[in-house]
């Protein structure tokens, strides 16, 4: 798994016109992407990364301030640019594969107490956000 996370003082993902999702107080904006071979091993510790990361203001985490966490499906972050002009697509876990396993992600942060918001997997989504430093962190696991 991979996630890209951002600090930010607000977020939300927003789709049809609509909002979905939105954190509205200094938190994480989590975007994450899923390859072939994840499985609960890698959500166990992308969700421990994401909830204990010192990276909030006075090196604290999400846990130690009770931040909130803004989760986003986001399949393009295993794109494989290294040839030609269009990226390819085969790192990334299909939906069905994928889908399930960042449910588990935020299932393992709520389960740790904390506040998560998500977008719609899958959906056509527009992210906003107010990135706090700013603080972007690429995270494997």
């Amino acid at each position: 798994m991979r996630a890209v996370l951002q600090r930010v003082t607000s977020a939300s993902v927003t789709v049809d016109g609509e909002v979905v999702g939105a954190i509205d107080r200094p938190g994480l904006l989590a975007l994450v992407g899923v390859t072939h071979d994840d499985g609960a091993e890698q959500v166990a510790a992308l969700a421990r990364k994401i909830g204990d990361l010192r990276i909030l203001d006075g090196e604290r985490s999400v846990v130690d301030e009770g931040a909130p966490v803004l989760v986003v499906s986001q399949f393009t972050l295993y794109a494989d640019t290294r040839k030609g002009r269009r990226p390819s697509w085969n790192n990334a876990a299909p939906g069905p594969v994928a889908e399930p396993l960042v449910e588990a992600v935020v299932a393992a942060l709520r389960g740790r107490g904390v506040e998560v918001a998500t977008g719609v997997f899958g959906a056509d989504m527009q992210v906003s956000l107010v990135n706090d430093g700013p603080v972007t962190l690429v995270v494997d696991v």
